[in-house]
């Protein structure tokens, strides 16, 4: 048996999440993900009325929330069998995508950037840009007081850091702009919704917001600054350092893992033509769905949504005596905090019996994005870097759509009062589901209704792919897998493991939810 060493709490991520990984000559050999929280939502939903999923699965994680309500929306449209107006699928595409560009600008600045840069190298800044010489002299001075947060407690720079003060000066300040467009996206939502977070105008049958002309005006004229920001900061930021000091990480392929991806379809172009459409909240989507099997180049398929199913072998979670696994339909929450063996609160997603690996590389992978096929002949694998450039690349494509949208509802503006939903009676029993491609991946809901109460629900995010532990063959999750052969040269420093875990941008609050307080300190690094 090798080293062991356990990252405990892996830090600059939503939730609880612990990595432990076995290591032998510096490299990976084993590796376990475990989620420290434990998962409720579902339970809170049953017996309640179905029309209040949006707003209850909404308040899962208020980082990207809005995707839970739209998912569960398109759940509920599909139980119901209802119709949604051309105004509510575009102004639940206006808020998914404004929200989608967002988490992922912030991913990259707050999240991750500082897995790749000597932030000390800050107070070596010697340039004459008087915004960099204030960042400058304020880092200097935080220095001087020993009150560096939040760039530190922190990882030992390493070969791979960015170091020149100039270059790193320059990505601190994007980090800052980030913040700034963060402030600017919550406002452009809040002025078509109401409120930011955890909005509460869309529902089963579309959405209840009928913005003004006005309204609609001044949300153009933000969204065209962060197609600004996007275009011209943070994309070429993320092409900068993939393509330079980066490179080495991208040729690896460092934390590649499974050749395994899915995706589904987000952002409908057009409006449902039947029931078999509501799922996906229309049709002609913009990004399509799909999923690759055992091969990062091989040819995507249609998903078959029937194929997907949950495991709780190694998870703190029971299912009935003999049974392996359930289809989210079928699927049930009973907890079991001491079951022995286990070790996650993240069940064990599995499509066709195989582990898959969910978010922006699949999509990238799914839909050939033409800049992620030309690095991918140029040498670069598909990994960590891999992730944050498909990140840029859609973030830029989803921006520059917006403003289309925006002009249509506009126009509809100005020919009269918005209608954005159509209302509809509860079933008195229904199944349905929805599903979306979240930021972080695939999401999907799936509800049953029994005299017109919500019998069941259950929900299976992106993170709860990405993190699972081991399924009942024993096979690795994504993260897990991801690991595997991952350099760490020192034990004490291994801030490899972090940039592997990072790039999946995990939200353990969408996953899982309840502090377990028994943990296995072997060697514990409790760092930002």
């Amino acid at each position: 048996m090798g080293q062991r060493i356990i990252v405990d709490p892996i830090t600059r991520i939503e939730g609880h999440l612990k990595i432990e990984v076995e290591v032998e000559n510096g490299i990976v050999t084993n590796a376990w993900s475990s989620g420290n929280m434990a998962r409720g939502i579902e339970v809170l939903l049953q017996d309640k009325d179905p029309r209040d999923a949006p707003y209850i699965t909404s308040r899962i994680c208020g980082v990207c929330e809005g995707v839970h309500a739209i998912a569960s929306s398109f759940c509920l449209d599909n139980a119901f069998d209802v119709d949604v107006p051309e105004a509510g699928r575009l102004m639940r595409n206006l808020y998914c995508s404004s929200q989608y560009i967002t988490d992922h600008y912030i991913h990259f600045y707050i999240l991750s950037a500082l897995d790749y840069l000597d932030i000390m190298a800050v107070a070596d800044y010697a340039g004459n840009d008087a915004g960099l010489l204030a960042i400058r002299d304020k880092i200097r001075y935080l220095a001087s007081k020993n009150d560096l947060s939040p760039f530190t407690p922190r990882y030992e720079p390493d070969e791979y850091c960015i170091n020149d003060p100039e270059t790193v000066t320059t990505l601190v300040s994007h980090y800052i702009q980030a913040i700034e467009a963060k402030a600017r996206s919550s406002k452009m939502r809040a002025m078509i919704t109401g409120v930011q977070p955890h909005f509460n105008s869309t529902m089963v049958g579309g959405c209840t917001a009928t913005p003004t002309v006005e309204q609609l005006r001044e949300f153009k004229k933000l969204w065209l600054e962060e197609i600004d920001f996007v275009n011209n900061i943070y994309i070429k930021d993320v092409e900068f350092v993939g393509t330079g000091p980066l490179l080495p990480l991208a040729t690896m392929g460092l934390g590649g893992g499974t050749q395994n991806y899915l995706c589904y379809p987000m952002f409908p172009q057009a409006d449902p033509a039947s029931n078999a459409d509501r799922p996906f909240g229309g049709r002609n989507h913009m990004f399509k769905g799909g999923a690759i099997i055992g091969g990062a180049l091989n040819p995507a398929e249609d998903v078959d949504y029937s194929k997907i199913t949950e495991s709780v072998a190694n998870s703190w979670y029971d299912y009935p005596d003999g049974v392996d696994s359930l289809h989210p339909s079928e699927g049930i929450t009973k907890l079991n905090a001491r079951k022995e063996d286990a070790y996650s609160f993240v069940k064990a997603p599995r499509y066709k019996g195989q582990p898959m690996e969910v978010g922006p590389l699949a999509r990238g992978l799914v839909n050939q994005y033409p800049g992620l096929m030309a690095l991918i002949e140029a040498g670069v694998k598909p990994g960590v870097v891999a992730r944050h450039y498909c990140r840029a690349v859609e973030s830029q494509s989803i921006a520059e759509a917006g403003p289309e949208w925006i002009d249509r509802l506009t126009a509809m503006a100005l020919e009269g009062t918005i209608v954005g939903m159509k209302d509809k009676d509860i079933p008195k029993s229904a199944e349905g589901f929805g599903v979306y491609d979240a930021p972080r991946g695939a999401l999907g809901h799936w509800i049953n209704i029994k005299d017109q109460r919500t019998k069941d629900y259950q929900i299976v995010v992106p993170t709860t792919w990405n993190a699972s532990p081991r399924d009942e063959k024993g096979v690795m999750g994504p993260y897990e897998s991801s690991l595997i052969g991952c350099p760490i040269p020192d034990p004490d420093n291994p801030i490899n493991i972090v940039r592997i875990i990072r790039s999946f941008d995990p939200c353990l609050a969408c996953a899982i939810h309840v502090i377990d307080p028994e943990s296995n300190n072997i060697k514990v690094h409790k760092v930002v």
